[in-house]
């Protein structure tokens, strides 16, 4: 066993340290049965210190960034663009690259990878932390899944992940880089299922956003999702948006851009069964993690793949209960958003909503383009460097891989 590479099948969920929080419960999902997991393996944090060890320059660089404070933004772009060109530059030692090459070779590489960043501050029960770091899909040909394996590393340096670690009291060093490379599903609809509406935080709901193709149209608010309700085994809510676009995998990789015909376009992406399906499968991986789950999901071939699930951890802790009673629950405390980005010119980012840490945007409505498919904190772009779709600041790979 390498100590640079790790099948999913040989992780266990107390190897976040060397895999990450994604990477955890990627290995813990692939063990439910009768759930598929788009097979995959994971860069440990073993490699990422290696390698960034071998970066000229680096060390004084962070020592820089850790004296800065979190409203200096000039000062932040800074520094940060330099480190992250020290990553990307830092050569991959031989045999770490052949501890990836060899882990490729027991996957369907030639179809596309995603690779995925994999923080080990990521997915926690208690802190999301998620999105932060950069995701790729599509990847195809050694050398280019290498290449974005570094990219991913660098992405912990990001403007934005430095800034949450600061406002969150993270010290830069205690937070380490794992990279999950996965196959690619190539989906039909992607989305995000809460096992506890984000709304309302009502626990008997399961909400379901949905769109045609690749999750990275919603992560980028290209698009609005379709929303399904299910409460109770029943469909309660059927919220059918006009889908003007589909993101999908472009035969060389990246991906493009397929405008769906107008008279398609408000058809609705789920069917009645596929939707109590997906509310099944979502009850089903809340009771193994014991918590309600924020998941990702894709629909291929009419099966559904899983491609994450973490704790949901903004809902109000339910004290336990066994006398068969209905209870309600008020706080003293009083309950705010806190922004986890600046404002933009005009009051809204360039996704339709500032981002808010609570799952509502400024408005009072969902948010797009934050987190996983798009609720927390993440927006899709596509790399003007090589045409790759790349998730920031999100979630990324939803209905991609393998948000």
């Amino acid at each position: 066993m390498s100590p640079y590479a790790l099948d999913l099948a040989e992780i266990r969920v107390e190897d976040a340290a060397l895999v990450g929080g994604k990477g955890a419960n990627l290995a813990e999902l692939s063990r439910i049965d009768g759930l598929r997991v788009p097979r995959g393996f994971c860069v440990t944090t073993e490699a990422y210190r290696r390698t960034i060890a071998r970066a000229p320059g680096l060390d004084a660089l962070l020592g820089r960034l850790g004296l800065v404070r979190g409203d200096d933004r000039p000062g932040i772009a800074a520094l940060c663009a330099r480190i992250r060109s020290a990553i990307e530059e830092a050569p991959i030692a031989p045999d770490i690259a052949g501890a990836i090459f060899g882990h490729l070779e027991r996957l369907d590489s030639a179809a596309g990878c995603a690779v995925r960043s994999s923080a080990t501050a990521e997915d926690l029960p208690t802190a999301s932390f998620a999105g932060q770091q950069d995701t790729y899909l599509n990847i195809r040909g050694r050398d280019a899944i290498l290449r974005h394996v570094s990219r991913c590393w660098a992405s912990l340096f990001t403007d934005r992940a430095v800034i949450y670690r600061i406002e969150n009291g993270f010290a830069h060093d205690r937070v380490q880089l794992s990279v999950v490379i996965q196959e690619m599903v190539f989906p039909e609809a992607a989305g995000i299922l809460f096992t506890a509406d984000p709304v309302t935080s009502n626990r008997r709901i399961v909400s379901i956003d949905a769109s045609p193709g690749l999750g990275e149209a919603l992560v980028s608010g290209v698009v609005d999702a379709d929303l399904y309700r299910v409460q109770d085994g029943r469909i309660v809510t059927r919220r059918i948006a006009a889908k003007a676009l589909a993101i999908r995998a472009a035969a060389d990789g990246g991906t493009r851009r397929d405008p769906i015909p107008a008279e398609r376009q408000s058809i609705p992406t789920l069917t009645d069964p596929q939707i109590l399906d997906l509310a099944g499968t979502g009850r089903r991986i809340e009771a193994h993690f014991g918590c309600p789950q924020d998941i990702e999901w894709c629909l291929r071939d009419g099966a559904i793949h899983i491609v994450q699930s973490r704790p949901i951890t903004t809902l109000y802790p339910v004290p336990p209960r066994s006398d068969g009673h209905a209870h309600v629950y008020m706080s003293r405390l009083p309950h705010i958003s806190r922004r986890i980005s600046p404002p933009t010119p005009g009051g809204g980012s360039g996704l339709g909503g500032e981002r808010w840490d609570n799952g509502v945007d400024a408005r009072g409505g969902r948010r797009r383009g934050t987190t996983g498919i798009g609720w927390r904190g993440e927006r899709a772009l596509s790399s003007p460097r090589d045409g790759v779709t790349r998730s920031s600041g999100g979630r990324g790979q939803t209905g991609s891989s393998a948000s």
